[in-house]
């Protein structure tokens, strides 16, 4: 017979950042009455770059009652509709993966099979019939309205200074209850049972818990070191494994509201604009590319001068075995690491504890719960590293070691099978526990001219005026509606007064 076990009355959170300081903001609001702490030291650094995210971010933002603007000020932060591609399926050609719809994807109606029949006939690519892909080009911004009509179905997220949003989340998570303790962990208490009872901390207190969250980066200081939890390696898939980040001038014009990523000959820069500044970084493969020479490329990316001397990260993609452990549950980087090609790492950081928290306000099996959890998180990051193979696998590019290795290695089953269904069928198949939805899939299947060999017989069966009198439609009231639009520079100064 199970055994249930109460809500925890303490929790202790390990590690700052932005990942420690979600989980206290979130918990410290859901769990009213119970003690959170979150010991961090200010000796220890954090890992805060500019960071760009994904649209559940707002929904995460919306819960903790943050009012956008007074956020976006907090952390000079800017709109984000997507992430532009450059050079990824071969050099010279980019597209955008953005936040909108294709209109149906399936039946006789499907806007991109239809697209694909009278594509001699069309003006532009299929992102012409995008509306934030449209805007994204353009440097337009404003919020999705019900009564904009055909094709106005969008949503977006923020870029934003990593280290200024941990500030900001702790003002409001102190404001709500929870404790900061500063002071270096130098040992870990155990229970009989194999758990964490304390942190003991170099001054000598100690910090006892019934629950402890490890927020304590790449360190993994209880789930990894304490509980030795052992790591699922996608390395081999997914073979970076460094990244040089620096900020730069932010240059004049336009402030854009996207994300770019170029390919690189191993690996990929970014480029996240900020209010103030530009994040620029650079993810490479120390197997195929030198730390120095990596460096090098980063720097001749800017496009404005350099704030501070490049930082190096030094990683591995993959994640633990498990993801709760007797009763410590691993958040962000201590649960694992996926690289920052379409935005997820903060997504994955409240998509835990998003699923954390029904499990700690009433009574639960912890074993069950703890397997469960394991279970769908390892599902989460096995379908978010397929959606980033995807981007790799497509490319025609064959110029290094680097890009034949990715484009001619065997492929995961449940990506393979993906492909396969595409290809063959047109059928954009979707598991449980997906972050990206079929849209996303036909953004870059789309953006790398991936298209079907075999698409349904239906889509024959619509007359041909009726389907280009469809995508004319869609496509002029597309290009309307986003002329009519401010620039995104004029629309964050109505929000943020700057």
């Amino acid at each position: 017979m199970s055994s249930h076990t109460p809500p925890p009355r303490r929790i202790v959170i390990l590690g700052g950042g932005s990942a420690g300081w979600m989980s206290a903001a979130a918990l410290a609001t859901a769990l009213q009455g119970t003690s959170i702490a979150l010991v961090e030291s200010e000796d220890i650094g954090i890992i805060g770059v500019g960071e760009a995210t994904f649209p559940s971010i707002r929904n995460f933002n919306q819960v903790l009652g943050i009012d956008e603007a007074e956020f976006l000020a907090a952390t000079r932060g800017s709109y984000k509709l997507g992430i532009q591609f450059c050079d990824w399926r071969r050099p010279g050609e980019h597209y955008f993966h953005t936040f909108g719809d294709f209109g149906a994807l399936d039946g006789p109606m499907a806007l991109w099979g239809q697209y694909l029949r009278l594509q001699a006939h069309c003006e532009g690519g299929l992102g012409d019939f995008c509306l934030p892909t449209v805007m994204a080009r353009q440097g337009r911004f404003r919020p999705p309205d019900p009564d904009d009509g055909i094709g106005a179905r969008y949503t977006y997220a923020y870029h934003f200074d990593a280290t200024l949003y941990g500030r900001f989340l702790r003002r409001l998570a102190e404001g709500r209850g929870a404790r900061r303790v500063e002071g270096r962990v130098v040992d870990v208490a155990r229970r009989p049972d194999g758990g964490v009872r304390a942190l003991r901390l170099d001054d000598g207190r100690e910090v006892e818990g019934d629950l402890f969250i490890d927020c304590s980066g790449f360190a993994s200081v209880l789930m990894g070191q304490t509980l030795g939890a052992g790591f699922v390696d996608y390395s081999h898939w997914l073979p970076v494994d460094r990244a040089w980040a620096v900020p730069a001038e932010r240059t004049p014009g336009p402030l854009l509201p996207y994300t770019r990523a170029t390919a690189m000959e191993a690996g990929w820069c970014w480029r996240i604009p900020l209010q103030d500044r530009t994040g620029h970084g650079h993810v490479f493969s120390s197997r195929h590319v030198s730390e120095e020479r990596a460096r090098e490329q980063l720097l001749a990316q800017l496009e404005g001068q350099p704030l501070a001397e490049p930082r190096l990260l030094r990683f591995k993609t993959g994640h633990r075995e498990r993801f709760w452990q007797h009763n410590v549950v691993a958040v962000g980087l201590a649960a694992g690491f996926l690289e920052p090609l379409e935005s997820t790492a903060i997504f994955l950081v409240h998509n835990a504890i998003g699923r954390l928290i029904p499990l700690l306000q009433q009574p639960v099996d912890a074993a069950d719960a703890a397997d469960t959890f394991t279970a769908q998180q390892t599902r989460q990051y096995q379908r978010i590293r397929d959606f980033i193979i995807l981007h790799y696998c497509l490319s025609e590019r064959r110029g290094s070691a680097f890009w034949q290795h990715l484009t001619g290695m065997a492929l995961p089953p449940t990506l393979a099978f993906k492909l396969h269904a595409w290809r063959e069928t047109g059928m954009l198949h979707n598991y449980d526990d997906e972050a990206f939805d079929e849209t996303s899939w036909l953004a870059i299947h789309a953006g790398m001219g991936h298209w079907p060999r075999h698409r349904s017989p239906w889509m024959d069966d619509v007359p041909p005026p009726m389907a280009a009198h469809y995508l004319s439609q869609r496509h002029g009231a597309i290009a309307q509606l986003a002329a009519s639009m401010p620039p995104h520079d004029a629309y964050l100064r109505t929000r943020t007064g700057g």
